[in-house]
């Protein structure tokens, strides 16, 4: 089992206490300034906990946005993928009817001028 006791850095404890000597009231004693200063450092130290859970779950949501933003470019690139073969392979069908027709028509002017001449 994990203790769940925080500990409060260095930083933490000087913030701490400048603002507890800034806010210190005439007559309080070192024993209250005391308590108050752990007090801020301890709201310190759970802001930031509370900060670093909030920028995991925001980075969290913005690498799944970019994951699924990856899965519609990569479902569009298929697409039209399959938009340029099909566009080749229309374009190979009307070259073949474009020849076949040509043959058709040679074949039929030869055989025009075959029945003509004799």
């Amino acid at each position: 089992m994990k203790k769940n006791k925080s500990t409060i850095s260095p930083e933490s404890q000087v913030e701490a206490e400048k603002i507890a000597k800034k806010t210190q009231r005439p007559g309080q004693t070192k024993e209250q300034t005391r308590l108050i200063t752990q007090g801020i450092a301890k709201g310190i130290a759970e802001y930031k906990k509370q900060h670093k859970a909030r920028m995991r779950s925001l980075d969290k949501q913005r690498k799944q946005s970019n994951a699924a933003e990856n899965i519609v470019s990569h479902t569009e690139g298929e697409r039209q993928l399959e938009s340029s073969e099909n566009r080749v392979s229309l374009g190979l069908l009307i070259w073949s009817i474009l020849a076949s027709v040509g043959c058709i028509l040679a074949t039929y002017a030869w055989l025009t001028k075959l029945t003509l001449g004799s």
